[in-house]
C-alpha cells in the first residue's frame, strides 16, 4: 500500500523547482509561480489519501498548480494589468545559436541570482524557489529569525518585479560575470542537500544533490573552458560519490574514516577524477572549486583511509587558504594537520579560531573530537555539547551524541 505522505514528500523533492519554475516562465511572475505551486501540494495532502496517488503526480501537481494560477488573475480585479506586467519579465525569444539552454530551472537560477539582489538573499531565494526548502527551514540555515528570513525573500521577489528582471540564462559576454555568483548558490545548495538542516526533513536530500549536479553540467555546457565551474561539478561529483556511505541504516552519520569504501560509486569517483586532471593539465592556476575538488580527488583515490596522502591534502589547503583566507578553510586544514602531525598540534590552530567560529557547530565538534583524542574527556564532552547544540542534522546530531556517550565508558584513542 503506497504510504501517501511519503509519496508527496518525495515528489515535492523531485517536482518543486520544476513547476515554480514552468509557472514563472508562463505567468513572469514568482509569486504566482510560488503561492500556486504551494496550492497544488496542498491540494495533494487533502485529496490524495482519499483519491489515491495519481499515476502521474508531477503531471498532476503541474495541471493544478497551472490552474490555481489562473484563477489567482482572474480573482485580481487588475488581471489586464497582471498579464501586462507578466509580460515585460516572460523570455520569448528564441534561443541564440549559443545561447542558453531553453531549460526553465536553470532560468530560474539565473533570476534568483541576479546580481541586483544581496548574495544572502540570493541564497536564500534559490534556496526557496529552486531548492524547495521552506521559510523555517532556510531561517535554521542561516541562523536567523523565521520572520525575518520570510520577509527577505519577499523582499526579493518584489525588487526582481520592480527591476523587471528578466527570466532568462545571460549569454555572451554577460554570462561569464553571472556565474561566479550563480555557482556560489549551487554549491550552497549542494551543500544543503548533501548535509540537510531540519528534525522534519531526511538527513540526507539525493533529488536535490542531483538536481544541482544537473544544472552545473548544464552551465558547463555553455561556459565549457571555464575552470571554476569544471572544478564545481568535480567537487560535487566525488562529494556526492560518497553518499551511500554516509548515512548508517540507523540514520547516523558515518564518519570518513569509518565509511565502506566499496560502496562508493564508482563512476562519479571516475568522472570527477578525469575533470580535476584535465584543469591540472590546463596549466592554468585554480580557482577555489578546483582546489576543493583536488582535496576530494586525493580523499577518493585512497582505497583506505590510512592510505590518504595527508600531505598533499594540507598542502592543498594552505593553497586554497592563500586564495580564500577564512576562518572554515583554516578549520578543515587543521583536520588534515591532526592526521598529519598529530591532535595537540592541530587544537592549537583549531583554538586559534574561537572567537571567529563561536556559533558554528563544526568547530566545537571539530575541537570535541581532537580533545577526545589527547584524553581531555570532561573538555570534549563540553565540546560536544556545545556540537550538539548547534547542529541542524539528524544524523549528524545522532553521531556526536554517540561519541559524546562513548567518553566515559572506554579509554580515548591517542
Amino acid at each position: 500500500m503506497i504510504d501517501v505522505e511519503q509519496a508527496i514528500t518525495e515528489v515535492h523533492h523531485e517536482e518543486w523547482s520544476r513547476i515554480v519554475a514552468s509557472l514563472t516562465r508562463r505567468f513572469g511572475d514568482l509569486d504566482i509561480a510560488e503561492e500556486a505551486a504551494a496550492e497544488a501540494f496542498a491540494t495533494a495532502v487533502e485529496r490524495w489519501p482519499s483519491d489515491g496517488v495519481p499515476p502521474n503526480p508531477g503531471a498532476w501537481l503541474t495541471t493544478t498548480a497551472n490552474r490555481k494560477a489562473i484563477d489567482r488573475i482572474r480573482r485580481e480585479s487588475k488581471r489586464d494589468d497582471k498579464q501586462q506586467e507578466a509580460q515585460l519579465t516572460y523570455d520569448d525569444e528564441p534561443a541564440e545559436p549559443l545561447g542558453a539552454i531553453d531549460d526553465d530551472r536553470l532560468r530560474l537560477i539565473f533570476t534568483c541570482c541576479h546580481p541586483a539582489l544581496a548574495p544572502e538573499t540570493r541564497v536564500a531565494l534559490t534556496l526557496r524557489l529552486v531548492g524547495g526548502l521552506t521559510v523555517p527551514q532556510i531561517a535554521r540555515a542561516y541562523l536567523a529569525q523565521e520572520a525575518a528570513m520570510g520577509k527577505r525573500i519577499t523582499r526579493a521577489k518584489a525588487k526582481i518585479k520592480a527591476a523587471r528582471i528578466p527570466y532568462r540564462v545571460p549569454s555572451g559576454e554577460d554570462l561569464p560575470v553571472r556565474v561566479a555568483g550563480v555557482l556560489t548558490v549551487l554549491f550552497l545548495i549542494f551543500n544543503e542537500g548533501y548535509l540537510a538542516t531540519g528534525e522534519d526533513t531526511d538527513p540526507v536530500r539525493p533529488d536535490l544533490t542531483a538536481e544541482v549536479i544537473r544544472l552545473t553540467r548544464l552551465i558547463r555546457g555553455l561556459l565549457p573552458e571555464d575552470g571554476e565551474v569544471v572544478g564545481l561539478l568535480a567537487l560535487m561529483l566525488l562529494t556526492e560519490a560518497r553518499r551511500p556511505a554516509r548515512v548508517s541504516a540507523g540514520g547516523e552519520l558515518v564518519a570518513l574514516e569509518d565509511q565502506d569504501r566499496g560502496s562508493w560509486d564508482q563512476t562519479m569517483i571516475t568522472e570527477g577524477h578525469r575533470l580535476v586532471r584535465a584543469r591540472l593539465a590546463a596549466g592554468v592556476a585554480p580557482g577555489r572549486y578546483q582546489l576543493l575538488a583536488a582535496i576530494n580527488a586525493v580523499h577518493t583515490d585512497a582505497r583506505d583511509f590510512r592510505d590518504t596522502d595527508w600531505s598533499q591534502v594540507v598542502a592543498l589547503y594552505d593553497q586554497l587558504f592563500r586564495l580564500d583566507p577564512t576562518p572554515i578553510i583554516a578549520l578543515n586544514r587543521a583536520v588534515a594537520v591532526a592526521e598529519l602531525d598529530g591532535a595537540e598540534v592541530a587544537l592549537v590552530a583549531v583554538d586559534r579560531l574561537r572567537d571567529s567560529l563561536a556559533g558554528y557547530h563544526a568547530f566545537h565538534a571539530t575541537r570535541a573530537d581532537l580533545l577526545r583524542r589527547i584524553g581531555r574527556s570532561q573538555e570534549a564532552r563540553s565540546a560536544y555539547d556545545l556540537a550538539i547544540e548547534l547542529a541542524g542534522n539528524t544524523a549528524e546530531t545522532a553521531y556526536l551524541s554517540r561519541r559524546r556517550d562513548q567518553l566515559g565508558r572506554r579509554s580515548p584513542a591517542n
